[in-house]
């Protein structure tokens, strides 16, 4: 496998036809979204529907959460047919399968979620023995074929969605809250599907977690293999949240599958208009999609799950601590104590003090500039070798060696060394191995950058080689969000996989001194997002927001503003917002406390799964969900910090 880490080769999967735009096997990864709108409301769904179109959006999904809805699908159909748009439609079914089973006649494919669909979720603890499992499967086959039925005959297609947070009790019972409870309850009703000889069907494994969403739909392809299935996969991570968070999980979570050949296609779940999800998307896919790779290259390998702490402690690196932070101001002309605000470090004139915030840079490359002031406790500099050696203090001041810089045979002092596949010779890892105290750099490369980092970094330690390992990423010339995305992609993938002591990120569009002053804030504010998202190193408070969809009881983007405002200082919280009951304690189930609407003006809140709260007036909501926070001794006032 080594040897391809460069070749991007797609898993081969069977197609499935959807209308006029069929999935799988050789056709591009497809990109689709899903309306925010009340389904009901023809007018403005199908507005919307269109204005997803246009933006390239090639499936849209509509909620159908009961009969009325799923009757209403037929008239938004029409519409958007006699206004000349062809794109299939797709039904998003919870808990109602006469919804289901009146939709699957109507449009091209049905979404159904197995945890709620003719399952039982009540989170109740209750053991099942073998002979009540069973019994249960057979109550589900009876109540699923009917839908089965109907999508043979009417040629409709069906993705089997499974969902971390809306597991059944059965399976939570069986499996626990885990990547392969997930898998099961996916099987469970592909095994039923596959005994009718129905064929016409898509996968996928969402979580909010991108760790848990890569994790499981690895072993839902593992599992397939092993019962001779191939069918395509549904990519996203869910309740993926807004904003530069939002794109970085779902980067982080269907990138590095679609880098493995995983994906036929995706979809963004960001708590904004679905429009703005499909350029995300697009910018996923658009790489793989020019590839044209070779499905028959394609062998699928469950790549192994690094140890995060297996390096040697070195200063402040590797081992249990969590991976540190590297800024790059070696573009900048020259550095002032200013600068260091882009890094969030901050003076104080009142004090004659540095603060320094949680997003503050633990190192910083200074490459051959030399600042005129002192670095602020916290703050560590790292300069080229030439450089450094005519440094007189060299208290928290660091060499850094690059491939053509002549490496010394002893070196005590904490420093760091980039080295690359090409410089370990047999020789060269001989001297390493003497070097305790140097920390490794090692670059991305141009083409699969994840596959190549992994197994570089297996490598290193397969050398012997254990000092801790730093992932620097460079990216020039490509907009704000494209870089957002790639490094999420290319180095967040692996900190997912718990690759990586370190992370630097270098990026640059012009030499406007302004705007570069932005763009260091950029790069500084992504790396410890990546982090974040990667559950590597925890800074701030976590948001997991729905996407929003016709069953939303309130405005997600304007709520989760106003709760953030309130929120974003609370370290480690996380904090669940979810317009509707389905989007509830199911989906929100790696969070700390839960917002959901409940009814028109209605909020109940959840602790973890619990309710403890119900049906408090909106107004009244966020003051309650402070208080709640308040009583478990979670709450610090702004003012303090």
């Amino acid at each position: 496998m080594e040897d391809n880490i460069l070749i991007y080769n797609r898993r081969p999967s069977r197609i499935v036809n959807i209308g006029d735009v069929p999935l799988g096997g050789h056709y591009p990864i497809r990109v689709q979204s899903m309306t925010t709108t009340d389904t009901m409301n023809t007018e403005q769904t199908v507005a919307q529907s269109i204005r997803m179109i246009e933006a390239g959006c090639e499936y849209v999904r509509i909620t159908a959460p009961s009969l009325k809805e799923a009757e209403n699908l037929a008239v938004i159909k029409k519409e958007l047919r006699a206004r000349g748009f062809q794109t299939p439609l797709i039904a998003d079914i919870h808990f109602t399968p006469n919804a289901a089973e009146l939709a699957a006649r109507l449009v091209e494919k049905v979404r159904i979620n197995p945890g709620n669909y003719v399952d039982k979720k009540k989170f109740e603890q209750k053991e099942y023995s073998d002979a009540e499992y069973i019994a249960e499967i057979e109550r589900i086959q009876k109540r699923f074929e009917p839908l089965v039925k109907i999508c043979k005959e009417y040629g409709t297609a069906m993705r089997i969605g499974t969902n971390h947070g809306s597991l059944s009790d059965r399976i939570m019972n069986r499996y626990g809250d885990t990547p392969e409870g997930m898998v099961e309850s996916a099987m469970e009703f592909l095994r039923i599907c596959n005994g009718l000889n129905y064929h016409n069907i898509v996968l996928s494994m969402k979580s909010s977690n991108p760790i848990v969403m890569i994790q499981a739909y690895r072993l839902l392809v593992k599992q397939m293999d092993m019962e001779g299935m191939n069918y395509p996969l549904h990519l996203g991570v869910t309740e993926a949240g807004e904003q530069e968070e939002g794109r970085i999980k779902s980067a982080m979570g269907i990138g590095t599958l679609l880098e493995e050949g995983l994906g036929d296609t995706i979809r963004v779940s960001l708590t904004e208009a679905p429009e703005f999800e499909i350029p995300v998307a697009k910018k996923l896919v658009t790489p793989f999609n020019n590839a044209q790779p070779n499905v028959d290259a394609y062998k699928f390998s469950m790549p192994e799950l690094q140890n995060r702490h297996e390096s040697l402690e070195t200063s402040i690196f590797g081992a249990g601590n969590v991976p540190r932070v590297i800024a790059d101001l070696s573009q900048l002309d020259s550095v002032h104590e200013l600068t260091l605000k882009t890094i969030d470090y901050h003076y104080d004139d009142i004090s004659d003090k540095w603060n320094m915030g949680e997003l503050g840079a633990d190192f910083i490359y200074f490459g051959n500039l030399i600042p005129d002031f002192s670095l602020p406790n916290g703050a560590k500099g790292i300069f080229n070798y030439n450089i450094w050696k005519t440094i007189k203090d060299k208290t928290n001041n660091y060499p850094y060696f690059n491939e053509n810089d002549e490496y010394p045979n002893q070196m005590d002092t904490l420093h760091f060394l980039e080295i690359s596949r090409e410089s370990l010779s047999d020789s060269f890892i001989m001297q390493l191995k003497k070097h305790n105290s140097a920390i490794l750099v090692i670059n991305k490369t141009a083409q699969m950058p994840l596959k190549s980092i992994r197994t570089f970094c297996r490598n290193i330690r397969l050398n012997g080689l254990k000092q801790p390992v730093v992932l620097k990423a460079v990216y020039n010339n490509i907009d704000e969000e494209s870089f957002i995305l790639k490094s999420s992609t290319e180095v967040g993938g692996a900190f997912a996989e718990g690759i990586g002591n370190g992370i630097w990120l270098n990026y640059k569009q012009d030499d406007n001194a302004n705007h570069l002053l932005n763009i260091i804030r950029l790069v500084n504010r992504t790396a410890f997002n990546i982090l974040q998202a990667s559950r590597s190193r925890i800074s701030k408070t976590e948001y997991i927001s729905c996407p929003s969809c016709g069953r939303t009881l309130f405005d997600l983007q304007e709520t989760t503003a106003m709760i953030r405002a309130k929120t974003d200082h609370l370290k480690g919280v996380k904090i669940a917002i979810m317009g509707c009951i389905v989007n509830g304690p199911g989906e929100m189930a790696d969070a700390d406390y839960g917002y959901v609407g409940t009814g028109p003006g209605k909020i109940t809140l959840y602790k973890g799964k619990e309710v403890v709260k119900r049906n408090i007036e909106s107004k009244n909501a966020l003051n309650e969900l402070i208080n709640l926070i308040k009583d478990d001794g979670y709450w610090i006032d702004k003012h303090a910090i």
